[in-house]
């Protein structure tokens, strides 16, 4: 039987056909099958344009599916869409998020708890030291360094994450079996080990540059909030803050000189209302990471069950009282009181006062791929 996630890499072939065109496809007829085999004049009444179909047409002609899969599964390439439960949850939620990510490496639930760290390559001895700081705290502190595998800031705080034991995410702007710039070939493969490159670009796309901007919404759109380390006033770190305000992520900024063109940018988001980052610790206060690693640990003494499972799905970042709870589960108050106070210990639930309940994380399922 063939894997329908390979019509979704078809679409994915298809120049002019992006989150919204092809939620508009999958409406229309059901699949992405169907889409993929719709003819001519069905592709132009689901609201493809003459170019766009004209396209399709040669694609389906050109490109055999079966030997593109092949490739990616020789490649050990993994295919995430829409409907894959390990899908990255908190980036499912953003606004038009990539219908297909490519995946070498892996996804862990820890993951989720992330904060992805960028800036300019042109960086100075100052942005170095904090790069290299921060991210090696955030990563002792069990918290994922998401970054996109350029030159400077991106590079440094990918391999601090690695060198203090880390787990760490690149987002890249070309195929995964691409890697931009070639210099990073050796820090591509330790991040295999501690983590995966993501792209939504098909492996084989060489590097172009206005690949990398549209990239920059996936850094952001993994993390819970974006640190600008160093950055000048048209730097593409920039665009990643603007995704990631968009997106309603915590936008953090290191002060920096002001004479310094590397933190002009940085400066200037802090007088728009980044929040000044004067230490690591300040990151994990305000985002709650102070106890990772312990939920992590306890999670693994303490395995999610069907009831647990129940429960999270009622919750969301909106506090709920227990009451509320029970109502929504149809479950004795004693089984939800219990069911609460185990899901807070392993870190998927917190109590903010009142008998009141958030999700501060993703269901614990252990989607490795």
């Amino acid at each position: 039987m063939d894997d329908p996630r390979r019509y979704w890499v078809a679409w994915n072939l298809v120049k002019g056909v992006g989150a919204v065109r092809f939620r508009a496809l999958l409406n229309a007829f059901g699949d992405a099958q169907s889409a993929w085999e719709a003819s001519p004049e069905a592709l132009r009444e689901a609201g493809l344009n003459e170019k766009v179909t004209t396209h399709v047409v040669k694609l389906r002609a050109q490109v055999s599916l079966e030997l593109v899969w092949e490739q990616l599964q020789t490649g050990n390439i993994q295919v995430l869409t829409w409907e894959d439960e390990a899908y990255p949850h908190r980036l499912k939620e953003i606004d038009q998020p990539p219908p297909v990510l490519y995946l070498r490496g892996s996804l862990l639930p820890e993951d989720e708890w992330a904060v992805a760290i960028v800036g300019t390559r042109r960086v100075t001895a100052y942005g170095r030291q904090v790069a290299e700081e921060l991210a090696s705290a955030l990563a002792r502190n069990g918290v994922a360094v998401v970054s996109g595998l350029a030159r400077g800031i991106d590079s440094i705080a990918h391999q601090a994450a690695v060198n203090a034991g880390g787990r760490t995410i690149a987002v890249m702007g070309t195929g995964v079996d691409k890697i931009y710039p070639p210099e990073n070939s050796r820090l591509a493969e330790q991040i295999l080990q501690q983590g995966a490159l993501v792209s939504d670009y098909a492996p084989g796309t060489p590097p172009d540059g206005v690949n990398f901007p549209p990239r920059n919404r996936i850094i952001s759109g993994l993390s819970l909030a974006v640190v600008i380390v160093e950055a000048g006033l048209t730097s593409g770190a920039l665009i990643t803050a603007a995704f990631a305000a968009e997106q309603g992520r915590e936008v953090f900024a290191i002060p920096g000189n002001i004479h310094a063109p590397q933190s002009q940018g940085t400066n200037r988001l802090i007088l728009d209302g980044a929040i000044p980052l004067l230490n690591p610790q300040q990151v994990l206060e305000a985002l709650n990471l102070t106890m990772v690693t312990e939920h992590r640990a306890a999670r693994k003494v303490l395995p999610t069950d069907p009831i647990e499972k129940q429960v999270f799905q009622v919750l969301s970042a909106e506090p709920l009282h227990v009451d509320e709870i029970r109502m929504r589960t149809d479950m004795p108050i004693e089984q939800v009181s219990a069911t609460l106070a185990l899901m807070e210990l392993k870190g998927m639930v917190r109590q903010v006062g009142g008998m009141n309940y958030v999700a501060v994380r993703e269901q614990a399922e252990d989607y490795s791929v």
